[in-house]
């Protein structure tokens, strides 16, 4: 039985070297059809691979607490007439207190990290640069997934005594310290001095993401103990004098033409963000619920904070690219139909014109099970040749995207196995129509055929 076979494909191999233009012209269909299966996959798994590199910066478990620094609504009605209106809630906004309302009352937390920004400079030597100094707790460094990576982290004793320490991103270092070890060293910022402990793992994102994902750029960043921010810097929960004045002039006067200076002082939130890292994500949607009316009962039912779970946006995000990238597939497997009915195509007009030859086959013995494998294997020799071409091809052009535009393309194993399957499977749907018209031709009208 397998000598059958292999006579019968050898058959097959010699009549394809004999149309060796011809059927390199229908293999061309597969080529392309593979190719632009392998591209498409390789397009849309980059889109995945980015969408589950965007949950590691915001943390796929994370529940992110953010103040409203300014919200005005009701009734335009009662808001044009004074005698109605009603008095404004006292609210103590986003503090450490919240904090450790949160990390005692709610479930299934695993980490919790607070945050205060503000904008101020850093010097050193002859360089100063405006930076962000960030006030953080001693969770945020596994909360934001940003290692130390020489040095050391906050300690206790840093927090207890609100020490002048600070943390360094990998941009301040290669800036300020380009060829000395910054641990030890000390750099101003704003009118303190502190002194490195520790420089954070650099963080390789592009612009692009920074700006969609609304995030910083955590290398050009200094970080400081919360309780070293709010003592020696700003602790906008301790009102002062002149903020008063600030806050309770109206949009009319001449002070709010500093517009800055204004919004600052409007703003009395000690925090600048709660980070809830729960201990699975399946407890996110729940949890960010359950602290929307936790905080709201805190603020005196003013609703001076927004919720954010960044893995619901970034699931809708990831399931709309899914879809784009099935479509793309679709799109291009119509290429392969097509490359299919061209092989049909050829066979079909190959039977025709070797009716005689077959008929010759027939009257020395050949069965037309012997017919059908001939031509059989000549279409399916077609489309293993067309569809390892098509994967050289698909990987070259999937290269070549990369390189060339800025949309990440990632090559697996198992599409290109795929694709190469799929080019077989259309060599034997579509040849065996063709073969299965030659072995049914009648031997007798086969050798009077002209």
């Amino acid at each position: 039985m397998l000598k059958r076979l292999l006579f019968n494909f050898a058959i097959a191999l010699e009549s394809f070297s004999y149309n060796r233009l011809r059927s390199f012209l229908t293999s061309l269909g597969i080529v392309f059809g593979t190719a632009s299966v392998i591209t498409m996959l390789a397009i849309g798994k980059g889109a995945e691979q980015e969408i589950l590199e965007q949950m590691q910066l915001l943390g796929a478990q994370n529940v992110i607490i953010k103040p409203i620094v300014k919200q005005d609504e009701g009734d335009m009605e009662k808001a044009g007439n004074p005698a109605k209106q009603e008095k404004k809630r006292f609210s103590p906004g986003l503090t450490l207190l919240d904090a450790a309302a949160i990390q005692a009352a709610i479930p299934n937390v695993a980490r919790l990290s607070v945050e205060t920004v503000i904008e101020t400079t850093v010097m050193r030597t002859a360089l100063q640069r405006t930076i962000k100094l960030v006030g953080v707790d001693s969770a945020y460094c596994t909360v934001a997934a940003m290692p130390v990576a020489e040095g050391s982290n906050f300690t206790d004793d840093h927090f207890r005594l609100s020490a002048p320490v600070c943390l360094i991103g990998h941009g301040i270092k290669s800036r300020f310290f380009p060829n000395e070890d910054p641990i030890g060293k000390t750099i101003k910022c704003g009118s303190t001095w502190l002194t490195v402990v520790g420089v954070l793992k650099e963080r390789f994102v592009a612009a692009q993401t920074l700006q969609r994902l609304g995030i910083r750029n955590v290398n050009m960043d200094v970080y400081t103990p919360i309780t070293t921010m709010l003592l020696r810097y700003r602790n906008r929960s301790v009102v002062t004098q002149e903020e008063m004045r600030i806050a309770g002039q109206s949009d009319d006067d001449e002070a709010n033409k500093n517009k800055e200076l204004t919004e600052e002082a409007k703003n009395y939130h000690q925090l600048d963000r709660i980070v809830v890292q729960m201990s699975s994500s399946a407890y996110s949607t729940g949890a960010a619920e359950v602290l929307s009316r936790m905080l709201k009962r805190r603020h005196n039912d003013v609703i001076d904070v927004e919720i954010t779970v960044p893995e619901l946006l970034l699931q809708q995000e990831k399931r709309t690219k899914s879809i784009f990238s099935i479509v793309l597939g679709a799109i291009a497997s119509i290429s392969l139909v097509v490359g299919g009915i061209g092989i049909m195509n050829i066979m079909l007009a190959s039977v025709m014109e070797r009716i005689r030859e077959i008929g010759v086959r027939l009257a020395l013995g050949a069965t037309p099970r012997d017919i059908t494998m001939q031509f059989l294997s000549e279409s399916i020799t077609i489309s293993v040749l067309g569809g390892l071409a098509g994967v050289v091809l698909g990987v070259i052009a999937s290269y070549s995207v990369e390189r060339l535009t800025d949309i990440k393309t990632i090559i697996s194993l198992w599409s290109a196995l795929l694709s190469f399957l799929v080019s077989l499977a259309v060599g034997l749907v579509f040849g065996f129509i063709p073969a299965r018209k030659a072995a049914q031709q009648d031997p007798v009208v086969s050798l009077r055929y002209e």
